[in-house]
């Protein structure tokens, strides 16, 4: 049987993975944050986003949430390696589209707020029929649900002479690190170590548990509260930023050693994060997929 040019990417960036390592918002990450969205469709969206994705994901959404990180540096999709970032002034702790979205080159609307912009729209024209080919729909799915996890993500939001953290290096406990890498992985791989026997599942289960009945089930009606899909990315962007110059950057210089402290304070944020994008993510596909303007614009999940 010929593979399709996706199926052949994503089978050839898991060798890439495990050739090299890919440092993003963690695989972890970006799984939870597909999987909550996923469990948060209307039947109409979930029954499209069944239909978009390959045979081989077996409807699971969450198998292909980290294959735009997979294939960014490779020459067909080089270009979408600025998408999954913003890099702001120094210190200034706000986003501005106008002054913040482009790549290093000055082109715009190239950052992780223009993506999910794009990609929406995109796949707002699934409904337009089968007749419509200017767009792939299944790359248009994978890519608006991977930058809704990386927009969430407070230092995919940084500070532009660091790079977003890239270039604080430091010790994590004993380990060598750096900020950047910090918020992506260290802090949910150490949450798992520590607290739920490196099982993802069970981390998953206290992060909806939070929001379905929880700590912060009285903001869902403020996360998914969104007028205008082309803006709401703006307002996720400026949270980020905020909440990277408040609890990211604060405290934190190269060569320090982050221990408990930093660990136990920054993880409740990291797990709001993940929560609020899956969140947000199944607002914009029933929105988008399946018509869905009521209150919350998602589902009770399953």
């Amino acid at each position: 049987m010929k593979m399709s040019s996706l199926q052949l990417f994503v089978s050839m960036s898991m060798v890439f993975m495990l050739v090299t390592g890919v440092h993003c918002w963690s695989k972890e990450g970006h799984i939870m944050t597909c999987q909550i969205a996923q469990s948060l469709l209307k039947p109409e969206a979930a029954e499209v986003v069944r239909h978009l994705l390959p045979p081989y994901a077996d409807g699971d959404l969450s198998s292909l949430c980290t294959w735009p990180d997979q294939i960014r540096h490779w020459h067909k999709y080089q270009w979408t390696s600025p998408l999954h970032f913003i890099d702001t002034p120094d210190n200034d702790c706000t986003f501005e589209y106008a002054r913040d979205c482009h790549d290093p080159h000055g082109k715009k609307n190239m950052c992780v707020a223009g993506a999910i912009q794009n990609f929406t729209s995109q796949l707002s024209h699934f409904k337009e029929g089968t007749a419509d080919r200017r767009y792939n729909m299944t790359e248009a799915l994978l890519f608006l649900s991977h930058f809704m996890g990386d927009i969430h993500q407070p230092m995919h939001i940084g500070y532009t002479s660091d790079r977003g953290g890239n270039s604080i290096e430091l010790h994590w406990f004993r380990h060598k690190s750096n900020l950047h890498h910090v918020w992506d992985r260290e802090i949910i791989l150490t949450a798992e170590a520590d607290y739920y026997e490196k099982d993802t599942s069970l981390l998953l289960q206290d992060i909806e548990a939070n929001f379905t009945d929880g700590a912060w089930s009285d903001d869902i009606s403020s996360w998914t509260h969104c007028d205008d899909l082309d803006s709401c990315p703006t307002k996720y962007a400026d949270e980020s930023i905020a909440i990277a110059c408040k609890y990211g950057y604060k405290g934190v210089e190269s060569g320090v050693t982050l221990v408990d402290d930093y660990f136990n304070s920054r993880m409740p944020i990291v797990m709001k994060r993940v929560a609020q994008g899956g969140v947000r993510l199944a607002m914009f596909l029933n929105r988008v997929l399946a018509d869905d303007d009521q209150e919350h614009g998602i589902a009770s999940p399953t």
